[in-house]
């Protein structure tokens, strides 16, 4: 398929070089700034834009890959003047009718996973979300999606913000929690390599049992002493301090109910 990219951050970098092995051609690389979007299209071998009126009206498919925060702003000016087009848009806790009125064939593609542009990944194993306003979009958004991926799967909006909710707590706020041990262990002298082989270990374990069942440490025993001194040497960092005692406490209820968490 001839595509257009419009966005040249993480997840376009990933996509796009993605969908490029895969045999599409990409048109061009629209971004706000002239230096990403010459980066991106220097690697795609596409055409930069920084005008949103400028896009070309020759693509097949128009994937947006941009900020949710702007992606309402520029739709109406990247849809004028491309009726009969589909436009795909990659957000995990957008719905897809934000097209609705503007396009007439329109959808999602949802690669879940974190990116990097310093980091390009093999897409074979992504689970990439896929939805279509009519026959058109799920068309495109299925042949594009089965191209790169393995792992297809049709999810409508209103389950796609869960799935990005999980998401969220699985990466983002994990990744934090990483961020907060490597401060612990900085302001004490040492290096965060020495967490290594434990995140990859606990992370190799929820792949062979549940979370819950994998979970270890002095909240799942209820060992109060070991919480509380624990707290109490976060006592210089509030918010570590309130982070460490609510997720002890969801952690302890978790185990000693087997049930939701309050």
């Amino acid at each position: 398929m001839k595509i257009a990219m419009i966005g040249a951050g993480n997840l376009a970098t990933n996509l796009g070089k993605a969908l490029l092995d895969a045999g599409n051609d990409i048109l061009q690389v629209y971004s706000r700034t002239h230096a990403s979007a010459e980066a991106l299209a220097g690697m795609l071998g596409g055409t930069p834009v920084v005008s949103i009126d400028r896009v070309t009206s020759d693509a097949d498919v128009y994937i947006v890959a941009v900020k949710d925060s702007v992606m309402a702003d520029i739709l109406p000016s990247l849809c004028k003047g491309k009726a009969g087009k589909v436009f795909l848009h990659t957000a995990g806790s957008v719905a897809a009718s934000v097209f609705e009125g503007m396009a007439a064939h329109y959808g999602v593609i949802y690669p879940m996973q974190t990116f990097s542009k310093s980091r390009l990944l093999d897409f074979s194993g992504i689970p990439c979300f896929i939805e279509g306003n009519d026959d058109t979009a799920l068309d495109a958004a299925s042949t594009l999606a089965g191209g790169i991926s393995d792992k297809v799967y049709l999810v409508g909006s209103d389950v796609r913000r869960y799935l990005h909710l999980a998401a969220v707590f699985a990466c983002n706020m994990v990744n934090h929690c990483y961020d907060i041990s490597s401060e612990i262990l900085r302001k004490h002298g040492l290096p965060f390599d020495v967490m290594l082989p434990l995140i990859d270990e606990t992370a190799r374990k929820v792949h062979q049992i549940p979370p819950r069942q994998a979970q270890t440490g002095p909240a799942v025993r209820y060992d109060q002493n070991v919480i509380r001194a624990q707290a109490e040497l976060l006592k210089d960092n509030p918010m570590f301090k309130q982070i460490y005692e609510i997720m002890s406490m969801s952690i302890s209820h978790a185990a000693r109910t087997g049930g939701d968490r309050p």
